[in-house]
């Protein structure tokens, strides 16, 4: 009886193993935010739900995306600024203009004043960080683009700390 009760709740431990890797591993994964560089949009040590992107061309200029950088070689968390194709101005005031339409940036941080011109190359992205002047972002990695493949996932919820819950 006792061995009965032991290879279920064994059994049920396994199928509850596999659920949550299948569960993470195809349809949405949990964040731990390192840095300032979102701040006030999402602050440091903020838990928070991305959920995977399969169609990648679906991703929209403003989103708030994870992907791996090979660069910095570990995952980011920034907000897409140019798809392919884009080109993007960035003025020494920190103005950023993408296709000659200035962007209406409220959730931008401490905006630093480094200027730039970009044409996002097909299957690209361009990332900044919320905070300009705490972000290593497209403006300073050596290649400013980040390919389709390396997409993660798009931020969804944050989920910690509780008083900071809310859906993105």
């Amino acid at each position: 009886m006792i061995k009965d009760e032991l290879r279920q709740w064994s059994l049920a431990a396994i199928i509850g193993i596999i659920l949550a890797l299948g569960i993470n591993y195809f349809l949405f994964f949990i964040c731990k935010i390192p840095s300032a560089s979102m701040e006030p949009t999402i602050m440091t040590g903020n838990r928070l739900i991305a959920t995977r992107v399969y169609n990648k061309d679906k991703i929209k200029n403003g989103e708030i995306v994870v992907f791996y950088s090979e660069e910095e070689s570990e995952l980011l968390i920034k907000r897409v600024i140019g798809i392919s194709g884009d080109k993007i101005k960035i003025q020494d005031n920190g103005e950023v203009f993408v296709n000659d339409k200035k962007l209406e940036e409220n959730y931008v941080l401490n905006n630093e004043e480094v200027g730039g011109e970009y044409t996002v190359p097909k299957d690209h992205f361009f990332f900044l960080g919320d905070n300009r002047a705490r972000s290593f972002d497209s403006r300073k990695w050596n290649n400013p683009y980040i390919h389709k493949k390396d997409i993660k996932g798009k931020a969804r919820i944050i989920i910690y700390p509780f008083s900071r819950i809310k859906i993105m």
